[in-house]
């Protein structure tokens, strides 16, 4: 059984504001064994689950456009689309952008979670600051 906790990029809690749980199961499957079919990936889940539930939740992860899917003979191999990382990625920038695009209060609220979350890491802090400076001297420089 795959343990979320043991899993070596465990987003979870991550997957679940917008992956229901069993989707988010069945990526972190597809994540740590690459191409499985669906026999595999309920093997791996490890719980009483019809073959036709897990079925459904790769067809809904392919129509969502996060897994790909090949035919080989008479059943689909599934794989990931995205990795793990990039993933987070994109729910990360998501989140951003929304914030980002919300009110002033959004936008506060933003920057005060970010600053308290790397606050305890002095060195990631000067690096925000260095990138935040080379970004603004850069959009002050004249255009020819």
């Amino acid at each position: 059984m795959l343990a979320t906790s043991d899993h070596p990029c465990s987003v979870q809690s991550a997957l679940s504001v917008t992956l229901g749980s069993l989707e988010a199961q069945v990526m972190e499957v597809l994540w740590t064994r690459g191409e499985c079919k669906v026999r595999e990936v309920m093997r791996t889940l490890d719980r009483d689950l019809a073959y036709t539930t897990v079925m459904t939740t790769l067809d809904r992860l392919f129509r969502k456009k996060l897994v790909d899917r090949r035919k080989s003979t008479r059943a689909y191999i599934y794989s990931p689309r995205l990795t793990c990382q990039e993933w987070k990625n994109r729910l990360a920038r998501d989140v951003v952008a929304r914030l980002l695009a919300g009110p002033q209060s959004s936008r506060e609220a933003l920057i005060a979670c970010l600053l308290e979350a790397v606050g305890t890491q002095d060195a990631l802090l000067l690096e925000f600051q260095k990138e935040i400076r080379k970004r603004r001297s850069r959009s002050r420089l004249p255009t020819n």
